[in-house]
């Protein structure tokens, strides 16, 4: 493959070059099952998002993007096929798993093996084999042994690892299962809830997408103000409601639900 062999190439949206090394000769743990072709979608790929204070980053069919605040200007860099995003040091990162690699989005180019990976949560990468290692690849605490692979990790409001495997919730190390028949995990201030619709809970309520409208929900559970709204993935951005579609369109709501403006 010549002398670029290490190198993934990755140019941001202004067209600039980026290379990223890549270790292509894995250790034996990481090269135990065979990495699949580089435009090859993992099992399970489809549409996931992650929000923090930065932003938002999202993969939708393998393509990883990021949107910052306050611009939430969409920056999708040339990656291989991906299979989750996350937030963690104020770096967005993507899962490749054709590479078994994690890599950052945008800002400083970082590359960290770190073998067959199904699921990131904003502290952990969790592999396919339920194990976990820190996005820096240190060894740290997952679910082992368990065989299987995650549809979905994140941090909860308590700062805790949540995984959903099968439609059941399981808290990260103790593997209790919180609920079952989840289709989301759903962050709140105090932990994270199985739900049926994408929703984060938040100081102002609760919002969710659901049949075609963005709903706020007060702490009844009564809906409160909504407003027309395609299929997506919702979270929060500081005082902001942001949303994503796997189209890659990303809206800004005040708490009201009212667009706010993006800055420049």
């Amino acid at each position: 493959m010549g002398q670029n062999a290490g190198m993934v190439s990755r140019a941001s949206r202004s067209g600039r070059p980026r290379a990223l090394p890549v270790l292509l000769l894995l250790p034996l743990w990481v090269a135990g099952c065979a990495p699949a072709a580089l435009g090859e979608l993992p099992a399970g790929a489809a549409f996931r998002a992650a929000f923090s204070e930065q932003g938002v980053a999202w993969v939708s069919s393998g393509r990883a993007c990021v949107a910052r605040a306050p611009s939430f200007r969409p920056e999708c860099p040339r990656l291989p096929a991906a299979v989750d995003v996350a937030w963690n040091a104020a770096n967005a990162w993507a899962a490749v798993p054709g590479l078994g690699v994690i890599v950052t989005l945008d800002r400083a180019a970082r590359t960290v093996p770190v073998g067959p990976v199904a699921a990131l949560s904003g502290a952990q990468v969790y592999r396919e084999d339920g194990s976990a290692v820190t996005f820096a690849g240190a060894p740290a605490s997952g679910l082992p042994g368990v065989g299987f692979r995650a549809a979905a990790a994140v941090t909860g409001g308590d700062g805790r690892d949540y995984l959903l495997v099968g439609g059941e919730v399981r808290r990260v190390p103790d593997g209790a299962v919180l609920s079952r028949g989840a289709a989301f995990l759903s962050v709140t201030p105090d932990g994270v809830v199985g739900s049926a619709a994408p929703q984060v809970e938040t100081p102002w309520g609760t919002y969710r997408l659901l049949g075609g409208q963005l709903e706020r929900l007060d702490v009844a559970g009564r809906v409160v103000a909504s407003v027309p709204h395609g299929p997506g993935r919702v979270g929060r951005v500081g005082s902001l409601i942001v949303t994503v579609e796997a189209s890659g369109g990303v809206r800004v709501f005040g708490p009201d639900l009212a667009r706010a403006e993006q800055g420049s």
